[in-house]
């Protein structure tokens, strides 16, 4: 064996790692950039059990998801472990979403797909909290 063929073998996992950074590096952020405008809404539920608060979530996904304008969709549950004092514990499901200008967000309000959520859902609702925000330039 030659001197350069013994050093091949060390050389690949530098290689295989900068690979793999490379490829961190080219992998695009799950939110697109595109998005101008944050819509934020936070639900407390009369029935606050696991199994409610997963249902909800899966209606965000399944009824809000694919209405056109919706360039990223988030929802989740309220973290009870996180307890500071700055953290708001009035809810149980949070829904994120984020549109590519003013007139999507427009149009979703009145969409069908999001008017049958309300409908759907709304009976659970104890209260609803809502946070339309200005995306800036990133």
């Amino acid at each position: 064996m030659t001197r350069s063929s013994k050093a091949l073998p060390n050389l690949l996992p530098m290689v295989l790692a900068a690979l793999w950074f490379a490829a961190c590096q080219l992998t695009p952020s799950p939110m697109p950039n595109t998005a101008k405008l944050s819509h934020d809404v936070y639900f407390a539920l009369k029935d606050s059990s696991p199994e409610a608060a997963q249902k909800l979530v899966a209606e965000c996904y399944s009824k809000l998801g694919g209405i056109d304008g919706v360039v990223f969709l988030a929802a989740g549950t309220r973290d009870a472990e996180l307890t500071r004092d700055v953290n708001d514990r009035d809810y149980h499901v949070s829904l994120h979403v984020f549109f590519r200008d003013r007139a999507a967000h427009d149009t979703y309000q009145d969409a069908p797909a999001h008017l049958q959520f309300i409908e759907a859902n709304k009976d659970n609702w104890t209260g609803v909290r809502v946070f339309d925000s200005i995306l800036g330039q990133r």
